[in-house]
């Protein structure tokens, strides 16, 4: 909606508020590209046209609608056993059609709101890039999921008990939005700073130009959109092959099929359940399904991340294992999952009073100990070791630069042409926005928590804590996103400290991650989106309003879902309850506390604190070796971060496809790297998208699975693989040794 005396876009107030050329033409074919990131100049464009619509109808309609399908889509097939996954790009694809056709069909008639000054207008012109950049930023909002539903999942199918229907509401939207109120904080620095360059955002730049660039077909070439087209035909139609026809090529284990009856050849052979060596995988899901695109990741990033991958998953883990440290021999080398001093998965209602809710200490003293995997156990440790240095890392690494930046901004003397273009055309957010959201959400977070009779047993306290702790997070993990394409997470170490610090509280430990892990990645989330605002030149308040409206409808439509379905089915599966017994329940002093027996991991925060030292010494003692200051320490220890859920034949394909195109293809072929890689990314993952929601409504949701056969298992075929090797410990469809 807009004033009537402008030009059909909605609304005014959250648009250009400077005055603006209305030409057509660029006003900055002047400028230079000076961004000191290759890739960045390699990919964003330095031209901008203010004078460009962008809230405009088509904008508020479309992205609340794909918005709010995505949303519900993805709640209600995310509590199925085979879960659905709709990503973003799918709306960002088939909206554009639909704009186009909205642009050609509907009328420009001004449309007065009555009882106020706003009109707008159906059509205020063709279809542009920048609405279709805010409708799949709202896309962004609905296909992201909303981690508090895990809260409200455990609460009413596995605890059985109630909750208040204003207190889960609350609850889903204040972990939703607190981040939000920080985020303008470290705009400066993570958004305007030229070296903050955010490697995924390019795939989405690469395939909105793709999409609305005009260009001429190359002369025995093709156009990026015609490139786009053919990789997403093909990636649409080979993906029935691992989808649905031959699910077992997502993970091939030729060491099981030689040694068929060797427990030891499995768990060094398999993919999925050991330690992959010679597995490999056809299926495009596997490269990017846990890791996301190697070829977005920049390949300094890929060779830290794999050099992590392999000191851990080829030297550590081996060694462990195989000297029974932790009596690992008891235990699969790799599970998620946590067993008793016999080897078997652990009974969690033998340490739980269900009657009182409360942790049953004498029943776990006749029990056992809470054992982990050998993987599972190192998984902790070096989760610890990897968020010390990611604080050590920015502090040594980047201390100065963003001292520097933060007298720069003052002085207004910072950036790079793209900083330059958004200063000279747009007006900022005012800070107050940020500050006003914040100081609305933290009551009512409060009220969620300490209301309603203190369902969730988080007080007030855990809640400040819980966004201290995300705030002081928020600025280096955003800087190691904003340069590698990775994120640690805080899943780990919010977990730790509410354990220790108010035990025995399941539903506290569970709320208090969620505030903690979850506002931060919404800031960090935040941050990206406005980073790729500032690449497609998309006014800042526009943005603004955009994701905090997205953020609403979809945390509302995943709330709704869930609650419909945990109140109308039955047989609700979710592995978030399990965390929420063993930390909240048992809590961290029985595992990696006097009580546990993991107390040597806490050693991990400290090496972890230490870790970029020397490789910061060794920086500035040989400045002229650049390749030192590419070692990237919390990269390195959290290089096998992401398993599980990711296995090892995930890591094995990522990197191989990663070094490939990100040294091979970027050093040899550059030319065909800047017009292709990105499309490339964008049209693997569209085509598989699409196939996998085609397969899933038209095939598997009828339970129509094709003919049986040994491909069709989504397995590797490695059953010995996650055996025990200890002698005496039985466990079902594995020898005794």
């Amino acid at each position: 909606m807009e004033n009537q005396e402008t030009n059909g876009v909605v609304p005014l107030s959250y648009q250009t508020e400077k005055p603006i050329s209305l030409s057509l033409e660029p006003e900055n074919s002047d400028e230079i590209n000076d961004s000191p990131i290759e890739q960045v100049r390699l990919t964003v464009p330095i031209t901008d046209d203010p004078s460009l619509p962008c809230l405009t109808f088509r904008t508020w309609l479309l992205g609340i609608v794909s918005c709010a399908l995505l949303a519900f889509l993805n709640q209600f097939f995310g509590y199925r056993q085979n879960a659905l996954y709709i990503s973003s790009v799918s709306a960002q694809i088939v909206v554009l059609p639909i704009g186009m056709l909205m642009a050609a069909k509907l009328p420009n008639k001004m449309i007065r709101i009555p009882a106020t000054k706003w009109s707008f207008s159906m059509n205020p012109g063709p279809f542009n890039l920048k609405e279709h950049v805010l409708i799949t930023i709202f896309a962004n909002s609905g296909s992201n999921s909303v981690y508090a539903v895990n809260i409200i999942t455990i609460v009413k199918a596995f605890y059985h008990r109630g909750i208040h229907l204003m207190a889960a509401l609350l609850l889903t939207q204040t972990t939703q939005m607190l981040g939000y109120g920080w985020a303008g904080l470290f705009r400066k620095f993570l958004v305007d700073s030229p070296y903050m360059w955010w490697p995924n955002n390019l795939v989405q730049v690469s395939l909105f130009r793709a999409l609305h660039d005009v260009e001429k077909r190359p002369k025995g070439g093709l156009t990026r959109l015609q490139f786009f087209l053919m990789v997403l035909a093909s990636s649409f139609a080979y993906y029935i092959v691992p989808n649905y026809l031959f699910p077992s090529i997502t993970a091939l284990s030729f060491v099981c099929w030689i040694w068929k009856d060797s427990v030891t050849a499995q768990q060094i052979g398999s993919g999925l359940g050991g330690l992959g060596v010679g597995s490999f995988a056809l299926d495009w899901s596997t490269v990017a399904g846990f890791l996301g695109s190697p070829l977005a990741t920049p390949g300094f990033a890929i060779a830290n991340i794999m050099v992590g991958f392999c000191l851990v998953l080829y030297v550590l883990i081996p060694i462990a294992y195989w000297t029974n440290s932790y009596e690992a021999k008891k235990f699969p080398i790799f599970s998620p999952h946590v067993f008793d001093a016999n080897g078997q998965e652990y009974n969690v209602s033998a340490i739980l009073n269900e009657t009182t809710f409360k942790f049953n200490e004498q029943g776990y003293d006749g029990y056992s100990k809470i054992n982990l995997s050998i993987f599972f156990s190192y998984a902790y440790g070096l989760s610890f070791a990897t968020l010390a240095a990611t604080l050590s890392h920015v502090a040594l690494f980047h201390g100065r630069s963003i001292w520097k930046q933060t007298k720069a901004t003052l002085q207004d003397k910072f950036g790079d042409v793209h900083t330059r273009l958004m200063k000279k055309n747009y007006e900022p957010v005012p800070q107050w926005w940020f500050y006003t959201l914040f100081v609305v959400v933290l009551p009512l977070a409060m009220l969620a928590c300490e209301g309603f009779g203190g369902q969730l047993q988080l007080p007030y306290w855990g809640v400040l804590l819980a966004m201290g702790l995300a705030l002081l997070f928020t600025l280096p993990i955003g800087v190691i996103k904003a340069t590698t394409n990775q994120q640690p997470g805080l899943n780990v170490i919010t977990e730790l400290i509410i354990g220790y610090m108010y035990p025995g509280k399941p539903l506290a430990n569970v709320a208090f991650k969620t505030y903690g892990y979850i506002s931060m990645t919404q800031a960090i989330m935040f941050l990206n989106d406005f980073k790729l605002g500032h690449y497609m030149k998309i006014p800042p308040k526009s943005m603004f309003v955009v994701q905090l409206v997205g953020t609403l409808v979809a945390s509302s439509v995943y709330f709704s879902t869930a609650w419909w379905l945990l109140t109308s089915v039955e047989n609700i599966y979710d592995v978030f309850y399990n965390a929420s017994i063993i930390w909240g329940v048992a809590g961290p002093l029985r595992m990696f506390g006097r009580l546990g027996l993991y107390s040597k991991m806490n050693y991990f925060f400290l090496i972890g604190l230490l870790a970029p030292l020397p490789v910061w010494i060794l920086s500035h003692k040989f400045p002229e070796h650049k390749f030192i200051s590419l070692i990237h320490m919390p990269i390195i220890l959290g290089g096998a971060g992401a398993m599980p859920p990711a296995r090892a034949v995930n890591y094995i394909c990522w990197g191989s496809v990663g070094f490939f195109f990100n040294f091979y293809v970027y050093r040899r072929y550059k030319g065909w790297w800047a017009r292709h890689n990105y499309i490339l990314s964008a049209g693997l993952d569209a085509g598989v998208a699409f196939m996998a929601i085609l397969c899933y409504f038209t095939l598997q949701v009828r339970d129509i699975n094709g003919m049986r056969w040994w491909g069709l298992d989504l397995d590797d075929h490695c059953p010995l693989a996650s055996c025990p090797t200890a002698p005496g410990i039985e466990v079902e469809g594995c020898p005794v040794f």
